[in-house]
């Protein structure tokens, strides 16, 4: 194999679409380095697995010896992709923005080489435009052509509200192809028309037109909806070892062999192999390298040792949270508890988790969703399999007392 065909191969390897293939067999022939695009909206604080896939194949980019440019949508991100939504996205102020994306550099160096990755803000030519050109831009594009948008299209034909900004989104991600005169440009499946429409308006100023990779969107722990801070099934990659080996230990058999695919850096023939394993034993090993490439191979080591002992062995988590709650005369719910201890987002989350069997208090599972715990007692409660503290409590009217006599005894 040639190595442009080598080259290739290494670039689709779990992509889901790459446009147009003969294009970049042309671009790499040249020989020269190419520039390659990957832009985030900083709408968030932390990167998870989700956002790994994408940033793995610019890495191979960027292994290949290519011009990576990890671009950190300052102006785009207050505007809100709309991509895959249903409905406006709330706006973000740049102060939000400017902070989220300080936390993305700090986090996307663990992946990318930092003496070799050109960070961008599209601001810099955004805030330019003006409102002049911010027209002249849009005069490149037809509302017709943006309304063939997927997610537009069925929220139109739905009577849906679409903002006139939204509309502006896919031409601004566009024209910072043109900006940064992008050779290929990496994003999600649910990215292929605003990556297009980077090509089309490259064309339209003069430019060769950038390649296109889509890289797949990587499920969430449950298996079911997309990788979601806010859906609460993701991991963060600046999330403490002991929390990501567990979460990914948790994730179905099933569900394993897609996050090695989309994520795992180890050889096809070693996946090959893992085949042939037990599939705990293959989830162990994967595990193991997420929470090293994020953190440290001891730290990994040390995530399996205490996942063992927790959940093989029952042994309770040394670093277990301490907290102490008020409680009335009448007693604490059980669900009230869980709430306040942090182990529930809400009391209707706790009542659910008591009926699905996943609540244990010194290590007996809770079947009574309305029991209510007595004041003087300090308790272990567990949630699901990773969840735990140490919670005590006193009555409302003894720390009532306590403030009382506090307050005496200072006059």
């Amino acid at each position: 194999m040639s190595t442009i065909g080598q080259a290739i191969q290494t670039i689709r390897r779990g992509s889901d679409e790459l446009i147009v293939e003969e294009e970049l067999a042309k671009k790499l022939a040249s020989g020269r380095k190419l520039r390659v695009k990957l832009g985030l909206d900083p709408t968030a604080p932390d990167l998870h697995l989700g956002h790994t896939v994408v940033l793995n194949k610019l890495r191979d980019f960027q292994q290949l010896g290519h011009q990576v440019q990890f671009l950190i949508g300052d102006f785009t991100g207050m505007i809100g992709d709309p991509s895959g939504k249903n409905q406006t996205r709330p706006a973000l102020t740049r102060e939000e923005i400017l902070a989220n994306a300080r936390s993305y550099q700090e986090q996307v160096f663990k992946i990318l080489d930092s003496e070799r990755t050109q960070i961008l803000f599209n601001s810099e030519w955004s805030d330019k435009l003006g409102a002049e050109g911010m027209i002249r831009l849009a005069s490149r594009y037809t509302v017709a052509r943006l309304l063939e948008r997927d997610d537009f299209s069925k929220r139109f034909k739905s009577s849906q509200p679409i903002a006139v900004h939204e509309l502006l989104y896919p031409l601004m991600q566009g024209y910072d192809s043109v900006a940064m005169k992008a050779d290929v440009e990496l994003g999600g499946t649910d990215q292929k028309f605003n990556l297009l429409v980077g090509r089309e308006l490259q064309k339209d100023y003069g430019q060769e037109p950038q390649c296109v990779l889509t890289m797949p969107l990587l499920e969430g722990l449950d298996g079911r909806d997309k990788m979601s801070k806010s859906l609460g099934n993701y991991v963060g990659i600046a999330e403490p070892p002991q929390e990501m080996f567990g979460k990914l230990m948790s994730i179905s058999d099933e569900l394993m062999w897609r996050y090695i695919e989309l994520l795992s850096f180890e050889p096809p023939a070693t996946v090959a192999r893992w085949k042939n394993e037990h599939p705990r034993d293959v989830k162990v090993a994967f595990a193991k390298e997420i929470v090293a490439r994020f953190h440290s191979q001891a730290a990994a080591r040390a995530a399996e040792a205490e996942f063992e002992q927790r959940f093989r062995h029952g042994v309770l988590p040394q670093d277990m949270p301490e907290v102490t709650l008020q409680s009335p005369a009448g007693g604490l719910s059980i669900a009230q508890l869980l709430k306040l201890a942090q182990l529930a987002a809400s009391a209707s989350e706790a009542v659910r988790a008591i009926e699905q069997g996943g609540v244990r208090i010194d290590g007996e599972r809770v079947t009574d969703r309305n029991l209510r715990l007595a004041p003087g007692r300090t308790l272990t409660v567990q949630v699901g399999k990773r969840k735990f503290a140490r919670a005590s409590s006193r009555s409302r009217r003894r720390a009532a007392r306590t403030r009382a006599i506090a307050a005496t005894s200072i006059t």
